[in-house]
């Protein structure tokens, strides 16, 4: 079975929140527009001047994935 890999984007500051969320969106389209196998996207909020969007890749879409959109850091994904 192919490993996931989960890509993290983070945003720092006062509007955090609202860039991660706002970030998601964009993912999904291009999620959508890409025709990746998976469509696992989400944000988080990890304080109140911290805050990230991720999308789930497989490990064979992970480079040209990770090359397009350049996430801050990623790591393995298990559900």
């Amino acid at each position: 079975m192919e490993k996931n890999i989960k890509l993290i984007w983070d945003f720092r500051g006062p509007d955090a929140s609202k860039i991660a969320q706002h970030h998601e969106t964009h993912l999904k389209e291009y999620i959508k527009s890409e025709q990746l196998l998976l469509n696992k996207t989400g944000h988080q909020d990890v304080d109140n001047m911290h805050s990230i969007a991720f999308m789930v890749v497989t490990e064979s879409e992970m480079k040209p994935v990770r090359d397009a959109l350049r996430p801050h850091r990623g790591q393995l994904y298990q559900e």
